[in-house]
């Protein structure tokens, strides 16, 4: 591996960068998911609910003061502004959604760029090869076919990199537009008991 490392060229380097960073964020990011998951606790939610609907909002705070749960968190944050609910609430889900999509631009960015310069890779390596067959005799065509599918290794790793990070990339998009429904959905039960 680390022989057809140096065979793919002075670009292989950043590639090992970003596939580097790619795998720091996506494990830093299933590390949080797992951490929020142990977290949740969607009987906490309901009760704080159910102290809104019975009328008790300072109740319902005390009930998600502190709380470990990123929606009781949302709700009791949103409900101390009872009048401004829904900016309220809307302000605080913003806040933990952040949370959420934190380094997700990054890995995006990555996914995009690696197999960029994979092909920058190769392109370079083509204008080496090609540069060859000037001094090359007619008889050494190895020399160039072999240079040829060295370029090509570039562009095996930066394609490598990005399917690669495209999982965990799709994965944790899915995991914070749960926590979006899950956030919209304690939001809308509250909003229409305070309308009550």
């Amino acid at each position: 591996m680390i022989e057809l490392f140096y065979k793919g060229g002075p670009i292989m380097w950043p590639i090992l960068v970003a596939s580097i960073t790619a795998l720091t964020v996506a494990l830093e990011r299933f590390l949080f998911v797992l951490l929020e998951s142990t977290r949740r606790n969607p009987q906490q939610v309901r009760e704080i609910i159910s102290w809104v609907e019975r009328g008790d909002v300072a109740a319902a705070r005390k009930m998600g003061a502190n709380s470990p749960d990123f929606v009781a968190r949302a709700l009791v944050q949103a409900l101390g502004h009872e009048k401004a609910f829904p900016e309220a609430m809307l302000a605080a889900a913003s806040v933990e959604l952040r949370r959420f999509s934190r380094g997700l631009g990054l890995l995006d960015t990555l996914i995009t760029l690696s197999p960029l310069l994979g092909l920058l890779g190769t392109v370079t390596g083509m204008i080496s090869s090609f540069g060859m067959l000037g001094g090359a005799e007619l008889g050494a065509p190895s020399a160039i076919t072999g240079g040829i599918a060295e370029a090509l290794l570039a562009t095996a790793f930066g394609l490598g990199v990005a399917i690669t990070a495209l999982l965990p990339f799709n994965y944790m998009n899915s995991r914070e537009e749960q926590a979006r429904q899950a956030l919209q959905d304690a939001a809308s039960q509250v909003e229409l008991l305070l309308k009550r």
